[in-house]
């Protein structure tokens, strides 16, 4: 007899590994979660009062209970829509600027610009990362606007995976330089500016203080993206977006002409891009004397992408079917930035929200005197999750952390620093943030990759402004 035909048959046991929800499970929880503290959470209210520059901010002295009203079944059916039309001008940007960048992929124009910059950086790649994070930067410490990673990722995606890098590499640079700039708010009048106002101090003081936060955390997201980026080049396997399909479609199209052969612009090509150049230029001229956003922006978007498609040559169908390609590539992030939206509409039209900006503001004041400032960091951190708009959680937070500093041993500018810390380093982390969310969603990179990629930056970038916190507070700054 033939023991080993005999033996019993052992199968390998199989371990099921934790695999992170679908971001559409994880929104519409946060929704449920929310719509269920309305029946918990007492509902609350402060007055409305015009505030800097004919905003509406709070009365910090006028809060008051009121009647409770939980939400039902009904209301948390038409959350999404709701946050749908709440987020429409994110959502609709977000499908505009993939149409609109799709089109000037099929003239041709970026491939043939994208293998000439391969070519002329082959032997420093990885002196663009810096470079172009430092512009970055500057420009998002200076002007606020967070959402110009919009603009960046589809223009550098194609340059960074033609230098051997991946999406993740090229939504970093956007990303993480933006919001070091943002955060910091040299002299950024979304946040510093309108926090300064509120808090009554004289717009854009201590600004040594903020330039030096600056410099740390645009250094150390700096550092963090070149070490991953060296990684990824030297053994692509080691990066997160290793083996994604739609990654290695993009390393199909953009490393192709490198083993190809050199390319050229044609004559029409020259003139699109020349155009796309112009058009470029008159978006920075609206951003910065006209005061020009989303809305204006995607006018823009729409009139270049006809416009530079008719000058490469294109078809009118070619164009049509360009802007329909680009808006199903960004349909999932599309609306993502209206699911995320649904979350504060559930506790807004719950009427919790102003219970849970005075809570938190009671729990500061229990803090210990040496920790008021980090509380107040913590604090706003947390807020950040349901108000990720800067200038929409000063509007409703500083009117009360900042007389509250003067009760707790905190300076204002402390506090209007901590302010600035808790919304803008968790801009990019939580999947409320609408723009931060279409700005994966253009890049083809999945929430969950993100997270394991940023992660320890956000910690390393806790890190330093806790230490700047405890420095402000140690020294009273006053500016």
């Amino acid at each position: 007899m033939n023991t080993q035909d005999s033996a019993p048959t052992t199968r390998p046991e199989t371990r099921h590994r934790f695999e992170m929800p679908h971001i559409y499970v994880i929104l519409f929880v946060f929704t449920a979660i929310a719509a269920i503290l309305t029946h918990f959470v007492p509902a609350g209210l402060y007055d409305r009062i015009p505030g800097p520059s004919g905003r509406t901010t709070i009365d910090p002295d006028s809060f008051r209970v009121i009647d409770s009203n939980p939400l039902g079944l009904v209301d948390f059916m038409l959350a999404i829509p709701k946050g749908l039309r709440e987020a429409s001008m994110v959502v609709f940007f977000t499908f505009i600027i993939g149409g609109m960048f799709m089109v000037i992929r099929r003239t041709g124009v970026i491939e043939v610009a994208v293998d000439k910059l391969t070519r002329r950086f082959a032997e420093r790649s990885i002196l663009v990362i810096p470079v172009l994070m430092i512009v970055f930067a500057t420009i998002a410490t200076l002007i606020g606007t967070q959402e110009l990673a919009l603009v960046y990722v589809p223009v550098i995606l194609p340059l960074m995976i033609a230098l051997r890098f991946d999406s993740i590499t090229a939504v970093a640079v956007a990303l993480c330089a933006t919001t070091a700039g943002f955060t910091s708010g040299v002299l950024n009048p979304i946040n510093t500016g309108l926090g300064q106002q509120l808090a009554g101090l004289p717009v854009y003081s201590g600004l040594n203080l903020r330039a030096a936060l600056f410099a740390a955390i645009t250094l150390a997201g700096i550092a963090y993206v070149m070490r991953y980026a060296l990684k990824v080049r030297n053994s692509p396997e080691t990066g997160l977006m290793h083996a994604d399909p739609k990654e290695i479609e993009k390393h199909r199209l953009y490393l192709h002409a490198a083993d190809e052969g050199a390319l050229s612009f044609t004559s029409r090509q020259r003139w699109a891009g020349i155009t796309a150049l112009a058009f470029f230029g008159v978006l920075v001229w609206g951003v910065l004397n006209r005061g020009w956003f989303m809305m204006e922006m995607s006018g823009l978007f729409v009139v270049m992408g006809v416009v530079v498609g008719l000058v490469a040559g294109l078809r009118t169908s070619e164009i049509c079917e360009g802007f329909n390609e680009g808006f199903r590539d960004v349909l999932v992030g599309a609306m993502i930035c209206g699911i995320a939206r649904a979350v504060a509409v559930m506790l807004e039209q719950g009427q919790i929200m102003d219970t849970m900006v005075h809570t938190l503001g009671e729990l500061v004041s229990e803090v210990p005197s040496m920790f008021s400032a980090i509380g107040m960091f913590i604090a706003q951190l947390g807020f950040n999750f349901v108000i990720p708009s800067g200038s929409g959680q000063a509007l409703v937070t500083m009117p009360i952390m900042a007389p509250l500093s003067d009760l707790i041993g905190v300076t204002r500018q402390t506090s209007v620093l901590a302010y600035q810390l808790g919304d803008g380093l968790s801009n990019i982390l939580y999947p409320t943030s609408g723009y931060f969310m279409a700005t994966l969603a253009l890049a083809g990179v999945g929430w969950d990759r993100w997270v394991r990629f940023f992660v320890p930056l956000f910690g390393i970038w806790i890190a330093i402004a806790t230490g700047f916190l405890i420095f402000a507070q140690a020294t009273q700054w006053v500016g």
